[in-house]
């Protein structure tokens, strides 16, 4: 008869230890298919346990098919058909994890936000108030398009600073941008050829190529995309950063505006996806009017994100859909539950209807200024300007740095990794580069750059680029 022993068995009951040691038994085959496992009580017996832990263990292993039971017969060891399972040990021991980020002294490619521009103290007195006032809205779950009071506090925001005057229900909210050109993509369909700008963001073409649909880079100007190249490559859906492209930092002209929008009205199926990713933090000037607030064919999607005005950890991103989209986004997409928080909902929404998210759009224009100014200073100020033509540092939170070095591009980069300096190439943004003119010019993104350690920096590079 089987025995164990029931010493040692750590924070198991005993019915657990005993599942244990006859799964292991079976696993390991010293308990063959077929075999008949002992009785209740002559086992409990023999164990010196009761018949109810045992019956426990049996209840358990039957559960999990490693045993059955014929009536009045016994119990029995069932086929594993182990035999019939891949190994998945090799394989498991080859999965390589993402490495984890060096430090640097200074990292000109992030656009993490510093910890203490972050409002906590207001923020956490909100999400007090939204626990204490909020509590049965919290349990609801919100509509597709996310909490209403969140889309009017947008769309009040909206009109009042960005000239736009769209309905809360036009407006949908999304866990980042990703998520939303998802949401696009099965709106507008993926049988057409959606259009990126070259340079551009690097992140959209990899979203197009997982989702298998068909996307053409198209080359722009210093006024941004023309009409004429999109009719040349048949392009339905256009994304652009007409605002304050990216990484450029061009401003699109007004009559380059109305061109594109003579475009998108030809065709009843094309749209001009608007990405206003920074508008908010135009350091000089005020910012710059939307697409969508002069189209008056309805054949803008206004897209936006709060990654860069609260923090790049806070997933919430919303778009503006036109009202013939709208229409058939709650009719084809009504069953998506919103992948935003209530509770993240909420506080943004009394955030933004307190006042309170005005007065950080000023206090954070105030300190990337700051941050900017110090920066500028330090490297045109030192022996570091002989080497440095820096342009666009106006708009947004990045500027372009043009380096004038006989060192190539992909040296001079390890040579200021190795110095502790991470730099964004300009060429990496390009579907392919070929002008050598805007060789070693780098897109230098200073949000969470540490000012107290700019004269190491700027001594760094000088030593580099000598």
């Amino acid at each position: 008869m089987l025995t164990y022993t029931f010493t040692n068995i750590g924070s198991d009951s005993l019915y657990e230890h005993l599942y244990k040691c006859i799964k292991n038994d079976i696993l390991q085959g010293k308990l063959g298919v077929g075999e008949r496992l002992p009785s209740k009580r002559p086992f409990a017996k023999n164990l010196g346990i009761s018949v109810i832990t045992v019956e426990n263990a049996y209840e358990q292993l039957i559960s999990e098919g490693y045993i059955y039971s014929i009536p009045k017969r016994g119990f029995y060891v069932s086929d594993l058909k182990k035999d019939t399972l891949p190994s998945q040990t090799s394989q498991a021991s080859n999965i390589v994890l993402p490495a984890s980020t060096p430090s640097y002294i200074a990292d000109f490619s992030s656009n993490q936000t510093d910890s203490q521009i972050f409002p906590f103290t207001v923020w956490a007195k909100t999400m007090r108030e939204i626990l204490n006032e909020n509590q049965e809205q919290l349990m609801i779950n919100p509509p597709c398009g996310g909490i209403l009071e969140l889309r009017k506090s947008i769309a009040d925001y909206l009109k009042e600073f960005r000239g736009m005057t769209v309905r809360p229900e036009q407006i949908i909210i999304g866990a980042g941008t990703e998520y939303l050109y998802s949401i696009l993509i099965q709106l507008l369909g993926n049988n057409i050829i959606y259009g990126l700008e070259n340079p551009g963001y690097p992140k959209l073409a990899k979203i197009y190529k997982s989702l298998h649909v068909p996307y053409s880079f198209i080359n722009i100007d210093d006024n941004g995309i023309s009409a004429e190249a999109l009719e040349e490559k048949k392009i339905s859906v256009i994304h652009i950063s007409p605002s304050h492209h990216f990484p450029t930092g061009i401003v699109m002209p007004i009559s380059r505006r109305y061109e594109l929008l003579g475009w998108a009205a030809k065709e009843p199926g094309r749209y001009i996806i608007e990405d206003d990713y920074d508008s908010e933090l135009r350091l000089s000037g005020k910012p710059i009017p939307t697409l969508q607030s002069i189209d008056v064919s309805d054949h803008v999607i206004y897209i936006n994100t709060f990654t860069k005005t609260l923090s790049s950890t806070v997933r919430i991103g919303y778009m503006v859909l036109p009202e013939v989209l709208t229409q058939k986004y709650y009719e084809a997409f009504s069953f998506y539950s919103c992948t935003v928080s209530n509770f993240e909902q909420y506080a943004l929404a009394k955030f933004m209807a307190n006042g309170n998210f005005e007065k950080h759009i000023n206090r954070l224009r105030n300190y990337y200024q700051i941050k900017r100014d110090a920066i500028l200073t330090t490297f045109k100020n030192g022996p570091l300007k002989n080497y440095i033509t820096i342009t666009e540092e106006e708009s947004g939170v990045h500027f372009l740095m043009h380096i004038k070095t006989t060192r190539s591009e992909a040296d001079l980069i390890l040579a200021a990794r190795a110095k502790g300096i991470k730099l964004a190439p300009l060429s990496d943004y390009y579907d392919s580069f070929d002008n050598e003119e805007l060789r070693n010019t780098y897109v230098m993104n200073y949000s969470s750059i540490d000012i107290n350690k700019l004269d190491k920096v700027a001594e760094a590079l000088y030593q580099i680029v000598k």
